[in-house]
């Protein structure tokens, strides 16, 4: 089945979650080296990757790659806001984005799971 096709079966919520798991897991691999390499910050992003792949080939396991997901993320990105403290708040905003995202599609992928 070509890539067209395959994109085609997916609702359009369902496509957005597949795209914010892949474009958060390259953001924070594209990060690594400009952070001093800690390697939460891969384990992340490898995660996420992992987890946009299941998603998107429609795996039985994806849904405990979300919910564990959403836990480390929700701790990751809440550690790094309460850190910062405002601070930077460039930083503190994409992180408060970066948490209310992911409860959002957490949210949605877990109540329609059975789609």
């Amino acid at each position: 089945m070509s890539l067209l096709k395959r994109l085609k079966t997916f609702k359009t919520f369902q496509l957005a979650s597949i795209a914010f798991y892949l474009v958060t897991g390259l953001i924070l691999l594209v990060l690594l080296p400009l952070t001093g390499y800690p390697p939460h910050l891969g384990f992340l992003g490898i995660f996420s990757l992992i987890t946009a792949y299941s998603l998107f080939a429609k795996r039985a396991w994806a849904s405990w790659l979300v919910a564990i997901l959403f836990i480390v993320n929700t701790a990751f990105s809440l550690d790094v806001l309460f850190s910062v403290g405002f601070s930077n708040i460039v930083v503190a905003l994409s992180m408060l984005a970066f948490a209310v995202l992911t409860w959002v599609f957490t949210a949605y992928l877990l109540l329609k799971r059975k789609d």
